[in-house]
């Protein structure tokens, strides 16, 4: 735990009565009364904080607790099922998977079967185990010189900065010996992402970092030099994210070391912004436009966006624009508003975004609606963190999953509440070197390739109890929901699900008819 400058004077009063002690043992008790009592009249005597004014030394107590608040509700206080935004036993399912302990749970569920919190999936008298050992989706097929074939679960944005040297390096390596893919987050490709020759998928933010000019605009030719080599296997525009969507972002300059400098192509000790929007489109077409001329600089590699869902009719807007264009990108990824791993604003984070499971849905009826999902494929990453939980993002739609909290419990991240100070116990996300330094590399890594093989071998086994060749065959037909204490039903019930070219044909028989009608390919704008 770091040491507050709030705890240098108590830590002083201690040394000082320890230090007293050792001179003379007899003398103890007046070593130990002259500091606090010293103490206690600094206190009372101060004006800056209320509470040791009116309670001196005793409020220091205070200080105490709300740092040791998180662990202390983690390992004493809650239970197993209560913590947020990870419960002890998600949190547990991860560690296991990651070294290769036991994953298994006694006793039956310990989940109120009859509450709104259990929903199932359905499994058939006749499981399928003959089912593929393993499976890949091919992403860019037909649009592409260089489609790629991506593992079904992939590591999610994290950037080089929030996380520390040795975390990326651990993430990368895991994704090498693995076979799976490592978004690079918008921090950019650093040094460490190419240590270890894991697959990258380059995340471009509205900072475009590593293909920026002096003034924060996208910069082609520096993009082609870097999305050409081979280990950047697809190029993602972050359009939102699911912690803060629609908000921007400042590393200040104090933070900006001579390594993040390096990788996000900015200088040294200078404030880097990331703006709230692009400056490189503002219109869906213009957005269309921009995936194909970062698909034909990459050199025929897959090109697509990432976004948390806000506004519905944003989304018909870009598939009318697909529609009108004939321009498709090769990947959506949906990621939703429970999601997020780097610090945000709380009122954006707790109030701001939808929730993966309504936002994969629309798109996924915005696309099928329209005509369009076979032509493009959607990933999911939204607190995914078990097979269970990638099989119902299929059943939404979803192609693939990727996670990212979940691969920070695999490096031994212990949701300590501390990401966003630097003062991460685990070395997960600080870029202090001395708590880096307990992340070991190699270690981490394989825990890493692991967590991810045993969570897709999960998927596979609840894909044979439920009777399918592979998970694609999931629908909305096989996830259950308790839709009161008295009634479940098919997941369609509780949703609408659009039929194909349905929103192109009668858009006036589906819940989005506003959306779509007031939706333009050439603006975000609703139009009237």
């Amino acid at each position: 735990m770091h040491l507050a400058p709030r705890y240098f004077v108590p830590l002083a009063v201690v040394v000082l009565t320890a230090a007293c002690w050792l001179i003379h043992p007899l003398h103890w008790a007046l070593a130990v009364m002259v500091p606090v009592l010293l103490l206690t009249l600094w206190d009372f005597s101060q004006n800056r904080h209320a509470l040791r004014r009116n309670y001196p030394l005793i409020a220091r107590i205070r200080w105490l607790f709300e740092d040791l608040r998180p662990y202390l509700r983690t390992y004493i206080v809650e239970s197993d099922r209560e913590g947020r935004p990870f419960t002890i036993d998600e949190r547990s399912l991860v560690y296991a998977r990651a070294k290769g302990d036991i994953s298994t749970h006694p006793m039956g569920t310990e989940l109120d079967v009859y509450s709104d919190e259990y929903e199932w999936l359905g499994h058939s008298i006749a499981p399928n185990e003959d089912a593929p050992k393993s499976w890949h989706v091919r992403i860019g097929a037909g649009t592409c010189a260089k489609p790629y074939d991506s593992a079904l679960l992939n590591i999610s944005a994290m950037s080089f900065g929030s996380l520390s040297a040795n975390a990326i390096e651990a993430l990368n390596k895991g994704a090498a010996i693995g076979g799976f893919a490592h978004d690079t987050g918008e921090g950019s490709i650093s040094r460490y992402h190419r240590k270890h020759g894991g697959d990258l998928i380059w995340e471009l933010g509205s900072g475009y970092f590593g293909c920026r000019t002096k003034d924060g605009k996208f910069n082609p030719d520096l993009f082609a030099e870097q999305a050409q080599d081979d280990q950047v296997k697809m190029v993602e525009i972050k359009l939102s994210q699911g912690a803060k969507p629609g908000h921007g972002g400042m590393l200040p300059g104090a933070k900006v070391t001579p390594e993040i400098a390096e990788a996000r192509r900015v200088e040294i000790g200078e404030d880097c912004i990331s703006p709230a929007g692009h400056s490189t489109f503002s219109t869906p077409i213009e957005l269309l436009e921009w995936v194909v001329q970062l698909r034909e600089l990459s050199g025929g590699k897959p090109a697509g966006f990432k976004l948390c869902v806000g506004q519905p009719h944003e989304v018909m807007a870009i598939v009318k624009a697909m529609i009108e264009t004939d321009i498709t990108p090769d990947f959506i990824v949906v990621d939703g508003a429970e999601g997020g791993t780097g610090a945000a604003p709380q009122e954006l984070t707790d109030n701001v975004g939808m929730p993966l499971r309504e936002g994969l849905i629309l798109m996924r009826n915005a696309l099928v609606g329209a005509n369009l999902k076979d032509r493009i494929r959607v990933g999911a990453s939204g607190k995914v963190h078990s097979g269970a939980g990638m099989a119902r993002s299929f059943a939404l739609g979803a192609d693939w999953c990727n996670a990212a909290r979940a691969f920070m419990f695999s490096l031994g991240c212990v949701q300590s509440m501390k990401c966003h100070t630097g003062e991460c116990p685990t070395g997960v996300a600080t870029q202090i070197p001395w708590r880096q330094r307990g992340l070991v590399v190699d270690d981490k890594a394989e825990r890493v390739a692991r967590f991810q093989s045993e969570t897709l071998k999960a998927l596979r086994e609840i894909v044979i109890a439920m009777g399918y060749e592979s998970p694609w065959e999931l629908t909305q037909h096989d996830m259950y929901q308790r839709i009161d204490s008295a009634k479940a039903g098919p997941l369609d019930e509780v949703y609408g699900f659009v039929k194909p070219g349905q929103l192109v044909e009668d858009p006036d028989s589906t819940q989005y008819a506003h959306a779509w009608r007031v939706a333009r390919a050439d603006t975000f704008r609703r139009v009237f």
